[in-house]
């Protein structure tokens, strides 16, 4: 009983310890996954984080005992469920994250698993003798006979995602060798820092990020301007409103600043600063220009001269 004791104070030293030590911990269910995997997974994170596996009961009781002193760890709890592990580590999450998911190995389809994706028998031959033509039938997969085998004529969808194998399924699809699952970690839930999220949280680019933040800071402004609330978002605004204030004020009045009387004398003697202002351009089929006038003037001169000689 003692040496039972002594393991669990052993256990809540080392979770406390680990807790302390890194920043983040991956959640990991580790169904499915078998002792040379994860030492596989071991080998791989050594020197970037640590695997801790443990009963959930155990864990949940040793979490309990750190939250007077250490209260963002009670995020942890509901996640303690169903075949878990930890995964501690102070490295980049994502390449973290890509090390944990990495080490996958294929597996036959096991009868009364649930199946975590389709699973299809492929057209093909087989190569297997036409006696067990019966079997395929049994199981609705098309087949014909070609060349003395048993050929199947169409793709065929032999298991629902999300449904459990048939002892009938996971025979056949032994006997055609195909090994349809692949196992490994999965990650449920990251905590960093004080927060848990999804592991999808980790593939969001930052410039969706700053999209988000730049359409919350235009709210901020537009929220603080319209109930008069100075925010760090919309004091520039403010700013900029009040001298647009001060100018019109300063140009009604008589009051002046630094900066102030070349735009009060524009206002009031415009002709003074035509010469800065752009040269407009003659609009298409607008007034003639000089020269063009010149032009038509002596044209008609001599159209007039020329009726004169005629009837000379």
């Amino acid at each position: 009983m003692g040496g039972r004791t002594g393991n669990k104070a052993a256990y809540f030293d080392k979770l406390k310890d680990l807790l302390e030590k890194y920043n983040s911990v991956f959640i990991v269910s580790v169904d499915n996954v078998s002792s040379q995997q994860m030492h596989e997974i071991r080998q791989s994170l050594r020197g970037e984080g640590v695997v801790l596996m443990g009963k959930n009961t155990m864990v949940r009781r040793a979490i309990k005992g750190f939250i007077t002193d250490f209260p963002e760890y009670e995020r942890l709890l509901p996640h303690v469920k169903g075949n878990v592990g930890f995964v501690f580590t102070s490295a980049d999450l994502k390449a973290t994250r890509d090390k944990i998911l990495s080490n996958r190995v294929a597996a036959p389809a096991r009868a009364g698993a649930l199946a975590p994706l389709d699973v299809y028998v492929p057209a093909g031959n087989t190569g297997m003798e036409p006696g067990k033509t019966s079997f395929f039938q049994a199981l609705g997969v098309p087949t014909k006979i070609a060349r003395g085998t048993i050929e199947i004529t169409t793709d065929l969808k032999l298991v629902e995602a999300g449904s459990k194998v048939g002892a009938s399924e996971a025979t056949l699809l032994n006997m055609l060798n195909i090994s349809p699952f692949t196992y490994g970690m999965s990650i449920s839930q990251i905590y960093d820092q004080g927060q848990t999220f999804a592991p999808s949280v980790l593939d969001i680019e930052e410039s969706q990020l700053l999209k988000a933040f730049t359409s919350a800071i235009n709210t901020i402004a537009t929220v603080s301007l319209a109930v008069n609330y100075p925010t760090l978002p919309s004091v520039m605004h403010s700013v900029v409103n009040s001298y647009k204030n001060a100018l019109a004020i300063a140009v009604e009045t008589e009051y002046e600043w630094s900066g102030i009387e070349e735009l009060k004398d524009r206002i009031k003697n415009p002709e003074n600063y035509a010469s800065a202002a752009p040269a407009a351009a003659a609009p298409a089929g607008g007034a003639p220009t000089e020269e063009k006038q010149e032009e038509k003037k002596e044209e008609e001169e001599e159209s007039e001269d020329m009726g004169l000689g005629l009837f000379d």
